[in-house]
């Protein structure tokens, strides 16, 4: 029977006037690609619908045939409040900076992350998409990284960016302060975490690597 799986996207396209943001491409593309070559049914939604921004930093001059579809799903999303979170077997978070200003603050997407954990479905998150994880608390008030092994975007990572200063957190500080294991390796390492049903990559180096793990774990 095939898993039904949710993308969760972000709507941010700005961190000022003078840095455009959004989805990191390949972080969704190659997820997606991995999912629909499993037979994997795919919803993408976004706090707001409608269409993604694309950080322009992940754009290359040629994107890979197989991407087309991907990038079609950009082009209109549904809406995160719309989802019945029970249809699912499996939750997936891209990252790209846009995530870290709109995911922290969507109740929706807190409620549904909760429904995973305490359902024992996949969770999966790659770069700055386990921003979507911050304040997220179970229905005994634990944090719902508190005592997993995970890891994603690294302070180390953040600094090499040059984009530190303009973040509203860290994100590796985040999550530690939440009680998350986290385990980062050295700035761009290809590295994936598994921690029973909870999948996390660290960077868009990670994104092929941290699928194939999530659609192990849905068996």
């Amino acid at each position: 029977m095939s898993k039904n799986v949710l993308m969760v996207l972000t709507n941010t396209s700005e961190i000022d006037a003078d840095h455009p943001t959004g989805l990191w491409l390949s972080e969704f593309a190659e997820p997606y690609v991995e999912f629909k070559k499993n037979d994997f049914n795919v919803t993408v939604v976004s706090p707001k619908g409608g269409g993604i921004p694309i950080d322009p930093n992940s754009l290359e001059d040629e994107q890979p045939e197989e991407w087309k579809k991907a990038q079609e799903k950009l082009e209109k999303t549904e809406l995160l409040s719309s989802v019945v979170f029970e249809h699912f077997d499996g939750i997936f978070l891209p990252g790209g900076h846009g995530t870290m200003f709109d995911l922290p603050e969507e109740p929706h997407l807190q409620d549904g992350l909760a429904h995973f954990a305490e359902n024992n479905k996949v969770i999966g998150a790659v770069c700055h998409g386990p921003a979507g994880f911050v304040g997220v608390e179970l229905s005994d008030g634990t944090p719902l990284v508190k005592g997993k092994k995970l890891t994603a975007f690294t302070n180390a990572e953040e600094k090499d960016t040059g984009l530190d200063e303009l973040m509203p957190f860290l994100l590796q500080s985040k999550l530690e302060e939440e009680g998350a294991h986290f385990v980062a390796q050295g700035n761009w390492a290809n590295h994936v975490m598994i921690d029973g049903k909870f999948i996390t990559g660290q960077n868009p180096q990670s994104s092929q690597k941290t699928a194939e793990a999530f659609v192990a774990a849905l068996g």
